[in-house]
């Protein structure tokens, strides 16, 4: 398992990395054809992966309950974020994972509620939730790339 947090940390070290250089309204634009923004995505990997880790585990989310309502799966963006707000959310893009690796180490993912994904793909315990987020966060990170182009 070691190797697929690191690929988390990478990843989520590739997004932060497009980020760099737009301001935070570039951040707030949606380009013809998207129908979310790159802050959006950002929080909903923050989201998604606790949701995906946590919840289903049946354990208390590390990010906001807000944050969880407003950029879950099926939520659009219609919040800006102010500059202060968007740091907490890369904090948390950033130091999630890690928490996430010490969390798995210490055993703390003993009970998993199944859940079929939209892909198909039926998670049924923390071992395969872990890699699919990654494949997901790899879905949005090309979104974002996307979008960047566009701006």
């Amino acid at each position: 398992m070691k190797a697929q947090f690191d690929i988390l940390r990478t990843s989520r070290t590739l997004v932060l990395k497009e980020l760099e250089g737009l301001t935070l309204e570039q951040l707030h634009i949606i380009p013809a054809g998207f129908k979310n923004n790159i802050a959006w995505n950002v929080a909903h990997l923050v989201v998604t992966q606790q949701l995906l880790h946590y919840k289903l585990s049946g354990l208390n989310c590390l990010c906001p309950d807000q944050l969880i309502e407003d950029y879950k799966k099926g939520t659009a963006a219609t919040k800006t974020f102010t500059d202060e707000e968007f740091e907490e959310v890369k904090e948390l893009l950033m130091g999630l994972p890690d928490t996430l690796e010490e969390d798995f180490n210490a055993g703390i993912f003993q009970n998993y509620t199944e859940y079929p994904t939209s892909t198909g793909f039926v998670l049924s315990a923390i071992e395969n939730a872990i890699p699919f987020n990654n494949f997901h966060e790899g879905i949005h990170y090309g979104i974002i790339r996307a979008i960047k182009k566009c701006l």
